[in-house]
């Protein structure tokens, strides 16, 4: 007879290697999201910052409260290079730029989160924070691969956002058509696909559509933002990926 407590039934134990982190490459307002490749040891804290509130009631204790908190992590990353470049993959170069700068030029937006093999992503465990970084070069010894090891410090207090990971099956989106062709500036195109669900942005010439919705998965509805007339590529942004520019003609 078994004397283990019972689990919930569809329950299974997480594993170590369940996370993801991203840079972003492009803007904090238009963000270009780039995973982490080859990345081990991921290792979160969140470190508060507290405040002395004690008195006489709690007879010489210590009483603090936490007043905020903020975001910290080490890892590792195999620093896997270009033949043609001899450059990190862009990420990784990213890091490094960032560990070499000062001021704004040490400073990254990077985003954390839970990437299960099977099953839903946990929906809260998640985050966003600006962060400087160290690096140092982990692995020296005389036959193994090229490993730095990383500790990301954050700035300020974490932001905590909805959990991007879609899935190990998402795809970057496609677009197949907009219609009508020729609308101008202000006027409501339609712009047919797939993946669509979850759009973040869309872009008609770099210039950001604000007032957009994602009707289904293969449907988004958005108003042109104001630009001149002509060829422009128009570009679907999803957690799941970034679309290839879809050219369309536009009025002025």
């Amino acid at each position: 007879m078994s004397n283990r407590v019972p689990l919930p039934a569809g329950t299974v134990l997480g594993k170590s290697y369940e996370y993801g982190l991203d840079v972003n490459l492009g803007t904090y307002a238009n963000p270009d999201w780039q995973s982490v490749r080859r990345m081990s040891a991921w290792q979160p804290s969140y470190p508060g910052t507290t405040t002395d509130v004690s008195t006489y009631d709690d007879l010489g204790s210590a009483n603090e409260d936490v007043t905020g908190r903020s975001f910290a992590a080490s890892l590792t990353v195999q620093g896997n290079r270009a033949l043609s470049t001899g450059l990190y993959l862009p990420e990784l170069e990213a890091m490094v730029a960032a560990a070499k700068g000062k001021g704004e030029g040490a400073v990254l937006d990077v985003r954390w989160y839970h990437k299960p093999e099977l099953g839903t992503p946990n929906p809260d465990d998640a985050g966003r924070s600006y962060v400087t970084v160290e690096i140092t070069r982990s692995n020296t010894d005389n036959t193994g691969i090229e490993v730095k090891s990383i500790t990301l410090t954050g700035k300020g207090e974490f932001e905590q956002i909805p959990n991007p990971f879609q899935g190990w099956g998402a795809t970057a989106p496609t677009i197949q058509g907009i219609t009508p062709s020729g609308a101008i500036s202000g006027e409501m195109v339609t712009i047919n696909g797939a993946g669509f669900l979850d759009a973040s942005s869309i872009t008609f010439d770099a210039l950001e559509a604000d007032d957009f919705q994602v009707i289904n998965g293969a449907t988004i509805v958005a108003l042109l933002p104001t630009d001149t007339a002509g060829e422009v590529p128009v570009v679907v942004s999803t957690p799941g990926g970034v679309s290839a520019a879809y050219t369309y003609t536009r009025g002025a």
